[in-house]
């Protein structure tokens, strides 16, 4: 489990099983990472990571609650539909679309992202098959 701290809520990402999804939990492994991110066309945060991670692009319609790489290094969440070519890291587990709206608020945020505690040693990821 991804743990993503904004504007006070804890939010649970269950996180896709693949190259791209653990490339994320490397770049956690010695302490949370802090990213600002900004909002864009009121359907998602983005922000940059310092360096490209491996994709695994699809052709994909986002829901909201969908993490997803765009670019190699841009981490994306989003709150409402979007279709284009990505790569998904995971899904929101803990907040429905309305929560989860409230919690991210409007305009540009900064995020702390961290793995929960008794993950520290191993990551759970989703079955491939559950990250459409």
């Amino acid at each position: 489990m991804l743990n993503m701290e904004v504007n006070g809520t804890k939010i649970q990402i269950e996180l896709c099983d693949n190259s791209s999804a653990r490339a994320v939990e490397g770049l956690l492994k010695d302490g949370p990472l802090t990213i600002d991110m900004m909002d864009y066309a009121h359907m998602e945060k983005f922000g940059r990571l310092k360096q490209n991670l491996p994709t695994n692009d699809e052709y994909i319609t986002t829901k909201a609650g969908d993490v997803i790489l765009s670019e190699g290094n841009l981490l994306v969440l989003y709150y409402a539909p979007n279709t284009w070519t990505f790569t998904r890291l995971g899904r929101v587990k803990n907040l429905s679309e309305p929560e989860l709206k409230k919690a991210l608020g409007k305009g540009n945020i900064r995020a702390v992202f961290s793995m929960g505690e008794r993950q520290k040693s191993r990551m759970d990821y989703r079955k491939q098959e559950n990250c459409e």
